[in-house]
């Protein structure tokens, strides 16, 4: 693939233009980058040129972002970032974490766990700009350009990232008394097949529950699915409501144990663990964004 003489030039004035945005004028990214006035001028000029778009509305007493330039701003900060951060790398040194963050976590497990770690990791590094995106959906780490993706599971299916166990919840199949009583309880998993029952569709197999027998060996049933959802709270909901059985981690249901308004089945089988992973795309040159988060958080989850 041949490069054009566009391309070559693309990071051109980056560096300048974000100076100028982040000091607010141009005699003051001057001053700060050891240039005049008219080199800032031109640069800025050039920019817009090769764009060929206007990043910046000025006049004599002020300077403001275009619509155009806001969009383009913000990439090219995290652009900066990035290269101060690859600078750092390579000379092994100590850069604290700076620039967007953006984590994808469940929902249950960040307001039972952590929401005083996200605190403190922002408190700790206050040039992070943290994006929190709170839902059960099974994101695509790359793809959908996350930093980092917190994932509480019983089956995990991660090929080519780094996923670092952070937390171990214990997974009870449970259902409403209301439904017992007007269903029966089944004794064994073998017999949820009879049953209702509410499944996560984020597992890859999500209508066939996997459980352990007293000698360890697993054994693998195929339920009825009355419902299939991607969110643990509704799931909960639904099992508070009478609709069926469900298999939750303990975390996600903690209240309602503990005001006895579940029925936990299959108590004399072994339990199944949900665990909580981190994953993140690679060990190697790990930002000190992600690694400095992942540290907080083996310091601070509970033990496992």
């Amino acid at each position: 693939m041949t490069i054009n003489d566009k391309q070559t030039k693309l990071f051109d004035g980056v560096v300048i233009f974000t100076q100028v945005v982040n000091s607010g004028s141009f005699s003051a990214a001057a001053a700060l980058t050891g240039h005049s006035n008219s080199y800032i001028s031109k640069e800025i000029n050039k920019l817009e040129a090769r764009l060929s778009v206007r990043l910046l509305n000025r006049t004599t007493r002020s300077l403001s972002l275009t619509p155009e330039g806001k969009i383009y701003y913000e990439q090219c900060q995290q652009m900066v970032f990035d290269a101060q951060d690859a600078l750092a790398l390579l000379n092994q040194g100590n850069l604290q974490p700076k620039g967007v963050f953006k984590i994808s976590c469940p929902v249950d497990f960040t307001q039972g766990y952590l929401q005083s770690i996200l605190a403190e990791y922002m408190q700790l590094y206050p040039d992070i700009q943290l994006e929190l995106e709170l839902n059960d959906r099974h994101v695509d780490l790359v793809q959908d350009g996350f930093d980092l993706v917190i994932r509480a599971t019983t089956q995990l299916d991660e090929s080519s990232l780094i996923c670092r166990k952070i937390y171990s919840s214990k997974a009870y199949t449970v259902a409403s008394k209301k439904y017992l009583q007007r269903f029966g309880r089944p004794s064994k998993p073998q017999q949820l097949s009879e049953h209702q029952c509410i499944c996560y569709s984020n597992l890859k197999t999500p209508k066939r529950w996997l459980y352990k027998d007293h000698s360890g060996k697993s054994i693998y049933v195929d339920v009825v699915s009355k419902m299939l959802c991607n969110s643990s709270q509704m799931e909960l909901a639904m099992v508070l409501a009478d609709q069926g059985i469900c298999r939750l981690p303990e975390f996600t249901m903690k209240k309602a144990m503990a005001d006895n308004k579940l029925e936990i089945l299959f108590g004399d089988y072994p339990e199944v663990a949900a665990n909580v992973y981190a994953i993140y795309p690679s060990r190697k040159h790990l930002s000190p964004k992600v690694r400095c988060f992942i540290d907080l958080l083996v310091a601070k989850m509970p033990d496992l």
